[in-house]
């Protein structure tokens, strides 16, 4: 069986989103490569190669990559320019030879358009302004077409230019190639800036990590240190690998992880995660995982190959833009030829006119452009918020959800118990209870156990021997002598111990000493505060099915329920009940919207992947949740589900915003061409002009302002 490996380079220059299918479909071709994709939202080249292969296959494709497009560089990822500013490309490219060509071409073209003593001169004039202007376009159109690959802007641009000079519109001709780089020029500007901002957001990476080594202090790349190293982080400086802090007391910016905007206090003993800022004090820290395993590095993966997974409404455009193109090109042609057969008095050269403006407008760059920005902005502001999509897909799934279902414990609850209230028997006092029950539980790591330990320290002063753990009834131990029980109805009724009837069905655990019951202690999830608004928001959102379900009691399970709002609700469910239920669930829906599982992403894996998105609570730093779901809240805020499903609507907002308005703008044009209203320069508006529109209105989807 042939092994596969896979790489990823960067494609410099790129931000023509034709360009870079040709360039996809052109490297897939080379000979070892498995798989060919090319990311227009991050400039990436990803390839699956034969393990061993890949050195030939960069530079054959590096080569090709030029004959294809001259002014794409592919580069490997350390060679690449990382976080170079808008501003100092701005500068390269006003220096470049691409540049310096157009600007003495458009002084060509200013000559032509003044009054002259001798105007012969004119049509010179606009022919040297015109092949400096525009000879690159004639030339890529060439290339392409010798490739096989007619119908891209390249060729419209070609054909309708030199289609106006044929019918002696030399002023018009040279113009339309004018603004066309012009307008090319703001576009690829508004696509950099965009691609910067959305970047930015998840601006994480560390640059160096300080190593010590004795006394000595070295910067080296996170990547290099080994796991148990011990490195330093000075004020200000972004934490480069988890570890566990040593030394010293500082507070953390951790908002870029988890869009937490409080910082949090941290001191020795600590855990501490790649990715968040310092801010006060120095810490020595001793590394628990290698960069490659560490916080930030699997968000930065996650967020890079989200754009990996395409979107439906993605995948219509692309499919789209095949068909539309040569539909439109045809049309021209038929525009141009048959109103000059078929209608008596009409003229060639008219209708030869009205089909340039058909070939200007024609090419789909506003939406394959825009459509992938607009997801992978969305994206990206979800990453900021604390909130990791992991695909386009998910992120359009999200706009469709009507059906949203719970997980309980950890998820609408803070997860783990709090003693509410001790109530002793007589002959018993409540600290009496309560130490008993903290010294019998004191090996316990059960979720009850540690809950109670927490309320009490007893535990720590007196001598416990004979500890058993019972599982499912509770722990048996002797403590200072004498045997203790802590437990539930089933353990004390086993033992022969008598517990007062009509109990409420709260967790209740029990504890008896020497036979006799001593007391009890309740036990209460509490529920996090933000789950009320949660289902508020949701049903704001246009949620029509809300669901919980869980394994606890059916009370605790019905109070959590009628205090968030919750209608509808199971409880007592084994997982894989859970997992009959969900199903069942949707079996049931009388609506085709996609559902939604949202829950802590370990125990409830299965359901989570049953689910059309899964979305997990408490991501930082749990491998588990971030592998099993679709979706990650990177901290504990229930609220976030609702930022995520916002921030999914104004995604498909705004992609349909430019949808409709590039192919509204287009036809009217298209329609006022035909009909000799619309002239080269709407054209031209219609083609560059709704682009840069449209890339401009896609990142408006980063500013969802949190509610």
């Amino acid at each position: 069986m042939e092994k596969l490996e896979g790489a990823r380079f960067c494609l410099e220059g790129l931000n023509c989103a034709h360009c870079a299918g040709k360039i996809e479909e052109e490297v897939g071709t080379l000979s070892g490569v498995k798989s060919a994709r090319v990311d227009f939202a991050q400039q990436r080249l990803v390839l699956e190669t034969l393990e061993g292969e890949g050195e030939r296959i960069f530079e054959e494709a590096k080569r090709l990559i030029k004959e294809i497009e001259p002014h794409v560089t592919l580069l490997k990822q350390e060679e690449a320019g990382h976080g170079r500013e808008g501003e100092l490309a701005l500068k390269e490219a006003l220096k470049s030879p691409r540049f310096l060509l157009f600007a003495l071409g458009s002084l060509f073209f200013a000559l032509a358009v003044f009054p002259k003593a001798d105007p012969s001169w004119d049509v010179w004039i606009y022919l040297v302004a015109y092949g400096l202007i525009g000879g690159e376009i004639l030339l890529l159109a060439f290339r392409n077409i010798l490739r096989g690959q007619v119908f891209d802007e390249n060729f419209l641009m070609s054909l309708a230019t030199i289609g106006a000079f044929a019918i002696g519109e030399y002023p018009e001709g040279v113009a339309v190639m004018f603004f066309y780089r012009i307008g090319e020029f703001f576009q690829d500007l508004a696509v950099e800036r965009s691609r910067k901002s959305i970047t930015s957001l998840m601006g994480i990476r560390p640059e160096f990590a300080r190593l010590k080594e004795g006394e000595e202090l070295l910067e080296v790349e996170p990547a290099s240190v080994l796991v148990g190293s011990t490195i330093l982080v000075r004020p200000g400086e972004r934490v480069p690998l988890d570890g566990v802090i040593l030394l010293g007391n500082s507070t953390l910016d951790l908002s870029a992880l988890t869009g937490e905007s409080l910082p949090k206090e941290v001191s020795a003993g600590d855990e501490i995660l790649s990715g968040a800022i310092n801010k006060t004090g120095v810490l020595e820290v001793r590394t628990t995982k290698s960069f490659g395993e560490s916080t930030v590095a699997k968000i930065l993966d996650l967020v890079q190959n989200a754009s990996a997974k395409k979107a439906k409404t993605e995948q219509f455009i692309t499919k789209f833009a095949r068909y539309y193109t040569p539909f439109v090109v045809i049309s021209a042609v038929l525009l141009a030829f048959l109103p000059p057969l078929l209608i008596e008095g009409a003229l060639l050269e008219e209708w030869f006119r009205r089909s340039l403006v058909f070939l200007v407008v024609s090419c789909p760059c506003a939406l394959v452009v825009s459509i992938p920005l607009t997801f992978f902005a969305g994206i990206g502001g979800a990453s900021k918020a604390g909130i990791l999509i992991k695909g386009g897909n998910f992120l359009e799934a999200l706009h469709e959800v009507d059906t949203v279902v719970f997980d309980k414990t950890g998820t609408l609850t803070k997860g783990f118990f709090e003693v509410a209230e001790t109530v002793a028997m007589e002959g018993f006092s409540k600290e009496e209870v309560l130490a008993l029950a903290s010294s019998v539980e004191s090996h316990s790591n059960h979720p009850i156990a540690l809950s109670i330990k927490r309320t009490s320290q007893a535990s720590q002063k007196v001598e416990v021997s004979d500890y058993q753990e019972l599982s499912g009834y509770g722990v048996s131990a002797k403590v200072e002598g004498r045997i203790v029980l802590a437990g539930n109805a089933k353990l004390m009724k086993e033992q022969g111990v008598s517990i007062p009837s009509g109990m409420s069905d709260e967790t209740l655990v029990y504890v008896a000493l020497e036979g006799r019951l001593a007391g009890y202690l309740i036990l209460r999830d509490e529920i996090k505060p933000e789950a009320a608004s949660l289902i508020e928001r949701l049903k704001n959102l246009g949620i029509k099915q809300l669901v919980m379900l869980t394994g606890d009691k059916k009370e605790s399970a019905q109070k959590v329920a009628q205090a968030i709002g919750i209608t509808s609700f199971e409880a007592e469910l084994l997982p894989h009940e859970k997992v009959e239920r969900f199903e069942a669930l949707l079996g049931a829906r009388a609506t085709q919207g996609k559902s939604v599982f949202v829950g802590d992403g370990i125990n409830d894996a299965p359901v989570l992947a049953l689910s059309d998105v899964g979305i997990a609570m408490g991501g930082v730093g749990s491998d588990a949740a971030i592998e099993a779901a679709d979706v990650v809240i990177m901290n504990d805020e229930i609220g976030k589900v609702a930022t995520a499903i916002a921030i999914a609507q104004k995604t498909h907002t705004i992609v349909w915003q430019n949808i409709i308005f590039a192919l509204g703008v287009k036809g009217a044009i298209l329609i006022m061409g035909a009909f000799g209203v619309a002239t080269m320069w709407e054209a031209v508006f219609g083609d560059v002009g709704v682009a840069l529109i449209a890339v401009l209105n896609a990142t408006r989807v980063m500013n969802l302002k949190e509610s």
